[in-house]
């Protein structure tokens, strides 16, 4: 059983920046594929960023909506993985979940390719 718990979410003004941390436990947390994803209210809910397992180079992935504003990196010292996210827009407003894939190392933009997800955190931009 892996458990991931996410932080860091808040309230922030248009403009302004926030860090979502994701904490994995896990031994083999270096392994794993990790993604970001968002939902909003009344919407489906979907993929932000991923990154790979640190053996298939750690690669990022992000959605065109979030593309040269959100950042996302891994400390496998930590098990821990983060969301930078700049320049957030009132669109940007949703409860950010985080989710492990034990057995993948690409992440993958469909919810279904993970094994544990977050409890959620959320994050509001106001305008």
């Amino acid at each position: 059983q892996v458990q991931v718990v996410e932080s860091g979410g808040g309230l922030v003004q248009a403009g302004g920046s926030l860090r979502l941390s994701c904490a994995a436990s896990g031994r083999t947390f270096s392994n794993y594929a990790m993604g970001w994803f968002r939902q909003a209210p009344g919407k489906e809910r979907e993929f932000a960023a991923g990154i790979s397992s640190s053996w298939s180079g750690g690669n990022t992935y992000y959605a065109d909506s979030v593309k040269g504003r959100f950042t996302i990196s891994r400390d496998n010292a930590k098990n821990t993985v983060y969301l930078q996210m700049n320049s957030l827009k009132p669109e940007d407003t949703a409860v950010y979940y985080c989710a492990a894939a034990t057995s993948a190392a690409l992440p993958t933009v469909g919810a279904g390719g993970y094994d544990y997800w977050g409890q959620g955190t959320q994050v509001t931009v106001s305008s």
